[in-house]
């Protein structure tokens, strides 16, 4: 089926753009969601006196979009659920239950913007894709534990992680710029020799 996207949806194409789908994809979520038109001539004419109120519709929700996405930057969320000796779940992370704890720290998401690579089933540090927008997709950090004394670890070996990463970062950087110094002083010192053999 052939629609008339009326904003971008990931991996199909932009605002405007006349895209051929797959006809359930475009009945089940694109048109009931008012992400797309049907692509005729009748819509396609509509598309064009409107086009200036979707653009501005989009832009609009494109910039609240951007601000939700700064605010959860780099945040992580903690669950407690029971689990084996093992780190097996006794069940499974969902979706719910991300959003319920992303709500409870005040962020307002849907549970159809968490996108889960797969079942969260076993303790430990998950990475989670949320869709704030298309064009607004961030990682945020899932910790699963059994008790809150695991959580507790578990935050203090990632804020290790993360101050390991920063340190090995800078020396990186303090190695790469003590390199280019002695280049530097090298090109000097060949400049110099040039100049004594013209002499």
């Amino acid at each position: 089926m052939e629609v008339i996207l009326l904003e971008r949806i990931e991996k199909v194409g932009k605002l405007g753009d006349v895209v051929k789908v797959k006809a359930g994809f475009a009945r089940n979520y694109l048109l009931p969601q008012n992400k797309a038109l049907r692509a005729n001539k009748e819509n396609l004419s509509i598309y064009e006196k409107e086009k200036e109120k979707y653009e501005k519709l989009n832009n609009e929700k494109l910039s609240a979009a951007e601000k939700i996405a700064k605010k959860m930057e780099s945040i992580s969320i903690n669950i407690i659920k029971q689990a084996s000796e093992s780190g097996q779940l006794y069940g499974s992370v969902s979706t719910r239950d991300i959003t319920e704890e992303l709500n409870n720290q005040g962020h307002n998401i849907e549970k159809r913007q968490i996108v889960l690579k797969s079942v969260i089933k076993n303790v430990g540090q998950h990475e989670v894709r949320v869709v704030i927008h298309p064009e607004f997709i961030i990682n945020i950090s899932v910790n699963i534990a059994r008790t809150l004394e695991e959580l507790t670890i578990q935050s203090e070996e990632i804020e290790t992680l993360i101050e390991n990463k920063e340190d090995n970062k800078k020396e990186i950087i303090s190695i790469e710029a003590s390199k280019e110094g002695q280049e530097e002083v090298k090109t000097e010192e060949e400049n110099i020799e040039e100049n004594q053999e013209k002499l």
